[in-house]
């Protein structure tokens, strides 16, 4: 992934403009680390799992949005198409989901 591609970046994540958005602002943040869906969560020791979680909140400030969706798409029927643990930050207007 290109560095000119990040909205964020911190230790051991980073954050990036979804390239099919369904929001007005659709971000993906990702673990460098390879985990495959939110299943192997528990890969993450404790301390990392709170800073991803805490950089998925420091992302949707950082670009100033104040009511948004997260959401974590797991497996194939749940709709994940890519097989890297990753969350969507979906702020504005949602398209092709409920409201």
């Amino acid at each position: 992934m290109r560095e000119e591609a990040h909205v964020a970046k911190a230790d051991g994540f980073v954050a990036i403009n979804d390239i099919n958005p369904r929001a007005d602002t659709h971000l993906l943040v990702l673990p460098e680390r390879h985990v495959p869906s939110f299943r192997e969560v528990a890969e993450f020791p404790p301390d990392e799992a709170k800073r991803m979680l805490d950089f998925v909140a420091e992302t949707a400030r950082g670009v100033r949005l104040e009511d948004y969706r997260v959401l974590v798409n797991v497996g194939r029927g749940g709709g994940q198409t890519i097989f890297h643990l990753h969350w969507h930050i979906l702020g504005g207007k949602i398209r092709g989901m409920p409201q």
